[in-house]
């Protein structure tokens, strides 16, 4: 691997921290050391968003670039008598990424590795082993001999169950492979998008903020939103990419590398009109790359924050990722740097006057 800068530095960091929903403290606090910089003001909310202020014109209008802090995990709900463990799905899981891979528990005791059992081929019959197996019936493996063993190595109910992966540049070193960019990506956008406005002037108060609780229900951004108040709001986070074999371009058309990708259409929202005139306009103006996407199911921090208050014009931006939910996903580098060249420009130029002209669309 070749030597690591500043932002891969960031982004390893950030995917490395170990935080569930519910449980966001590592990330919240890797997020903050890396924002705390560029920001005037670092506040947290009730629930544990955190969010961080900086002012370019006091009286101008209120910018909220959301990523979450939360990644989808398990959470340990149930010790057997022989030391294995059972566990609840945190965030949206499917069966057949789950088998034969390794997890860390965070205990009060520290961490506990664990591997999610699974049988051996060998053992199954022709029909069992055509059917994927049902979550309910996952189990935990921390080499307990017995329930007591287990609670000695710290082992309890509600405890965090973490995927287990490690930050790595791929060949091609734009490739990233880690865990977590669903949605470290999307903090680190709001880190960056602040560091590149320290010393730029911006008629606006800008607000850089990683939410809690995104992958169970858009909840910490309806706290955060709450507490700003925004003027207009951006989510970015990781989107589906369509450029692997099996996927038709009516399922996903994205591509690794080919820029941003903004969302016109989820579950949760439909992005605001005269913020994605707006965006298309810069994008188009500075030959900034960019594709459209649209997704039938799932939603982002967006779908809360536009609700807020008496509404926000709100857009989604997403960053194409490979294989999300599962232990280890890829994106591309450049797409990540061209939704911070996007975001930038774009806060550089919502003044109150520009607000108002969204708000009208």
């Amino acid at each position: 691997m070749t030597k690591m800068d500043e932002t891969l530095t960031m982004l390893k960091d950030l995917t490395d921290a170990r935080a569930i929903s519910g449980d966001e403290k590592e990330a919240r606090d890797v997020m903050e050391r890396y924002i705390k910089p560029f920001s005037d003001e670092i506040v947290t909310d009730n629930l544990g968003s955190l969010i961080a202020k900086k002012t370019g014109d006091a009286n101008g209008p209120k910018v909220m670039i959301a990523g979450h802090l939360d990644e989808v995990g398990f959470m340990v709900t149930r010790i057997d008598d022989k030391g294995f463990i059972y566990f609840q799905t945190i965030g949206g899981w499917w069966n057949q990424v789950m088998l034969a891979q390794r997890v860390t528990i965070l205990t009060s005791k520290g961490d506990v590795t664990g591997v999610i059992g699974s049988k051996p081929p060998h053992i199954l019959s022709a029909e069992a082993r055509k059917k994927p197996v049902d979550i309910k019936d996952m189990f935990i493996d921390i080499g307990a001999s017995s329930k007591e063993e287990a609670a000695e190595f710290g082992v309890r109910p509600g405890d965090s169950v973490v995927p287990y992966f490690e930050f790595t540049q791929l060949k091609n070193e734009k490739m990233l492979l880690a865990k977590a960019w669903d949605n470290r990506i999307g903090c680190a956008i709001a880190i960056e998008v602040l560091k590149r406005l320290k010393n730029e002037e911006h008629p606006n108060v800008v607000y850089g903020v990683g939410t809690v609780q995104e992958e169970v229900g858009l909840r910490g951004a309806k706290t955060a939103a709450h507490l700003i108040n925004p003027d207009v709001a951006f989510g970015v986070d990781v989107g589906i990419a369509g450029d692997t074999p099996g996927i038709s371009p009516q399922d996903a058309d994205s591509k690794l590398g080919k820029g941003p990708q903004l969302v016109l259409y989820d579950a949760s929202m439909i992005s605001h009109k005269g913020v994605r005139d707006f965006i298309v306009g810069i994008a188009d103006e500075l030959d900034i790359p960019y594709q459209y996407t649209s997704m039938a199911g799932g939603g982002t921090d967006s779908g809360s924050i536009h609700l807020s208050h008496n509404g926000v014009p709100t857009m989604s931006i997403t960053i194409a990722t490979r294989y999300i939910h599962s232990h280890a996903a890829i994106l591309h580098r450049d797409d990540f740097e061209n939704t911070v060249k996007l975001i930038v420009e774009a806060v550089k130029r919502l003044d109150r006057d520009k607000v108002t002209e969204i708000g009208l669309a």
